[in-house]
């Protein structure tokens, strides 16, 4: 099964290029205080918003901040609200859904009435709501990109137990007893895993893109933490000026939700049975 599953997923050069790409961004902000230059607040007054040089590969902000270091630091904060966010909402999500999925009826009809209102609410404006109430911190947008988008998985892993709760293996662990927990979490929720595992990494690239959103419209990540929305923010200030305060942690976001979009298609097309049939 796993032979089968890399040998399709390594047909898929983009998929293969994605999952490169992924695994050095992760080494990159694992590596971050290892291989950057200079501390993400070391300011030199000597050389305040200067283009790419010897000294400063990537160029200095307005403060004299070098920008390399910052974009390799930025990179951890911005995967790490990724993750934890996507790792948040995909618990929720299969909570809701297997429930939803496996005892059906008012159940159902209720969560998915739920899930029909949070659906309708755009989730950025939901996401700014909460924000100022709360204040934005780091740990306070990991929580609130969690809380507000597991929707999507909660809708799949629904459809994924309607499908399975009338198969066999389910009818014969009722038959023997086994507790509703057990057959959920034992039985049917490990085969519903494929369509969520697609969506987390997808996830991933949503969750990186709205916190860099959010910080360059100073709502995330706070100064003097780096995330690459924050690094924009400078750059927006000094647009005509310093072109490499927008170029490069733009191009890192770009990067970076290009990466888990390609993975996120190559493993939905190893993962599904169905897809590869048509093909």
């Amino acid at each position: 099964m796993a032979g089968e599953f890399l040998a399709q997923f390594g047909k898929n050069r983009l998929a293969v290029i994605g999952g490169i790409l992924v695994l050095i961004l992760f080494v990159v902000a694992i590596s971050a205080p290892f291989v950057a230059p200079y501390e993400p607040d070391y300011i030199d007054r000597y050389h305040i918003l200067e283009p790419p040089s010897r000294l400063h590969p990537l160029g200095t902000d307005d403060l004299g901040r070098d920008v390399l270091s910052r974009i390799l630091y930025g990179a951890g904060v911005s995967l790490s609200v990724g993750f934890v966010a996507v790792g948040l909402s995909t618990l929720i999500g299969i909570i809701f859904g297997a429930i939803a999925g496996y005892y059906g009826g008012i159940v159902d009809r209720i969560i998915m009435r739920f899930v029909d209102v949070m659906l309708s609410i755009p989730t950025f404006f939901l996401i700014l709501t909460v924000i100022a109430f709360v204040g934005p911190s780091i740990w306070n947008i990991m929580i609130i990109i969690g809380v507000t988008s597991w929707m999507g998985v909660a809708r799949l892993v629904r459809a994924e137990f309607l499908s399975l709760k009338s198969r066999e293996f389910v009818l014969a662990a009722r038959a023997i007893g086994a507790s509703d927990w057990r057959i959920i979490f034992r039985h049917m929720l490990p085969n519903s895993l494929a369509p969520v595992i697609v969506s987390a990494v997808l996830g991933v690239a949503s969750a990186v893109l709205i916190e860099s959103s959010l910080s360059f419209l100073g709502l995330g990540v706070q100064p003097p933490r780096p995330s690459w929305g924050n690094i924009l923010t400078a750059g927006k200030a000094n647009i005509e000026i310093a072109w490499w305060l927008s170029v490069f942690p733009g191009l890192c976001i770009l990067i970076t939700v290009l990466s888990y979009n390609l993975l996120g298609e190559g493993l939905r097309d190893a993962l599904d049975p169905r897809l590869r049939e048509r093909r």
